[in-house]
């Protein structure tokens, strides 16, 4: 089945998109390829902030940078017409930015240094997923940048800040939040008996002091918990309205693949834009004329008639049978994900002969990306089609 070709050309230049996300399993090229798509924007003419919330380093290493932090920084970009900024998300500096934008001073600076908050704003699960929900959030009502491309988590938790605003409905709502807020006397009496006996068990396995922080905690944040609960949904909202777009990157691996097929049903379950699947780091031969039973047959002759320079061309004549092997290997394994997925638009890119560690590097991952000289695994040639939003 042929698949649908995806113009990144069309997308990231087109004033319309305002934020691209760029999801999938680890160790397919997803930063360098958000990274790619965002000095192509920039070349473009699009002011751009990439935001990584992948703790590696690659991205700043990519784009000449000594390190990334939770402000966006200016990358030098000579003769570009618009401007290319980058940032990496620090889920306790947002957190702590949150705690001081929407609280008094007095009551923020209680709310540092509980050491329960401490604990939550480093390591707590979810804690990351909501922070980038924040910074999304902050960013795109900013309106500095006219493109957000975002560089999620390589795992399925990916995704995971979709589910931000569920998650913090359902802390919020739980018993353990109930109780300990305990609003009035009257509803502390209520509880009582059942926080008595809740707080005896915890004190048991968590110790006393931590759940009198948790207490403290709570209390001191109890008036700020409406507005988490409602930036993280309008945030969700922002992914599914017009103007954002989900990419899917992959490695044409059989893991990669198969990760790549859950984020694209779980892009679907939830009603978000998917722009389609980079299918990144393939092996397209050199030429097809030559299949690879008869490039191994040619190089076993080669070698048997032996003379001058034999021994080097049985040689290239294995490497090409290989690569025609791989090639093939490439092609089955995404035509099973299209025959799954015909819906999706695919944009396959080579891989590149090294690792992609400048500006330079990334501006030819660009062009692979967005260049008018691309193919679909198929070999269809692309045309300028924007994908067609969810009903």
């Amino acid at each position: 089945m042929t698949a649908q070709p995806m113009d990144l050309q069309a997308l990231i230049t087109d004033p319309q998109t305002r934020i691209v996300v760029c999801c999938g399993a680890g160790g397919v090229g997803k930063t360098t390829t958000s990274a790619a798509l965002a000095l192509a924007a920039a070349e473009a003419g699009r002011t751009v902030v990439v935001l990584t919330i992948d703790p590696a380093r690659r991205l700043a290493q990519s784009l000449g940078l000594v390190e990334l932090d939770n402000e966006p920084r200016r990358v030098d970009v000579p003769g570009a017409p618009g401007e290319l900024h980058a940032m990496m998300l620090d889920m306790k500096r947002t957190f702590d930015d949150v705690v001081a934008a929407h609280s008094t001073p007095e009551r923020a600076q209680q709310i540092l240094e509980n050491p329960f908050y401490q604990s939550l704003s480093s390591s707590f699960a979810g804690t990351q997923e909501y922070m980038a929900m924040e910074k999304l959030g902050q960013l795109r009502a900013s309106d500095q940048w006219d493109l957000i491309i975002v560089d999620t988590p390589p795992s399925r938790s990916a995704l995971d800040f979709l589910d931000a605003p569920n998650r913090m409905s359902r802390f919020l709502d739980g018993t353990m939040i109930r109780l300990l807020m305990a609003p009035s006397r009257a509803g502390f009496k209520f509880a009582s008996a059942g926080f008595l006996f809740f707080s005896r068990i915890i004190s048991k396995i968590l110790g006393g002091q931590l759940l009198r922080d948790i207490s403290a905690f709570v209390a001191a944040l109890d008036t700020m918990f409406g507005g988490f609960r409602e930036r993280a949904t309008a945030t969700y909202e922002l992914l599914r309205r017009p103007g954002t777009w989900f990419v899917v990157v992959a490695s044409p691996e059989p893991d990669a693949l198969r990760e790549a097929s859950y984020f694209v049903d779980r892009l679907s379950a939830e009603q978000m834009p998917l722009a389609g699947l980079v299918l990144n780091r393939t092996h397209p031969p050199a030429t097809t004329v030559l299949s690879a039973t008869r490039a191994e047959g040619a190089a076993e002759e080669v070698a048997e008639a032996g003379g001058p320079g034999a021994e080097l061309a049985a040689a290239a004549l294995r490497v090409h049978a290989e690569r025609m092997q791989q090639a093939t290997r490439e092609q089955h394994l995404a035509d099973r994900f299209t025959s799954a997925h015909p819906e999706v638009a695919v944009r396959t890119v080579p891989a590149a002969a090294g690792d992609v560690h400048d500006l330079d590097g990334l501006r030819g991952m660009a062009e692979a990306l967005t260049g008018p000289d691309g193919d679909t695994p198929t070999g269809t040639p692309r045309t300028r089609v924007l994908p067609a939003r969810p009903a």
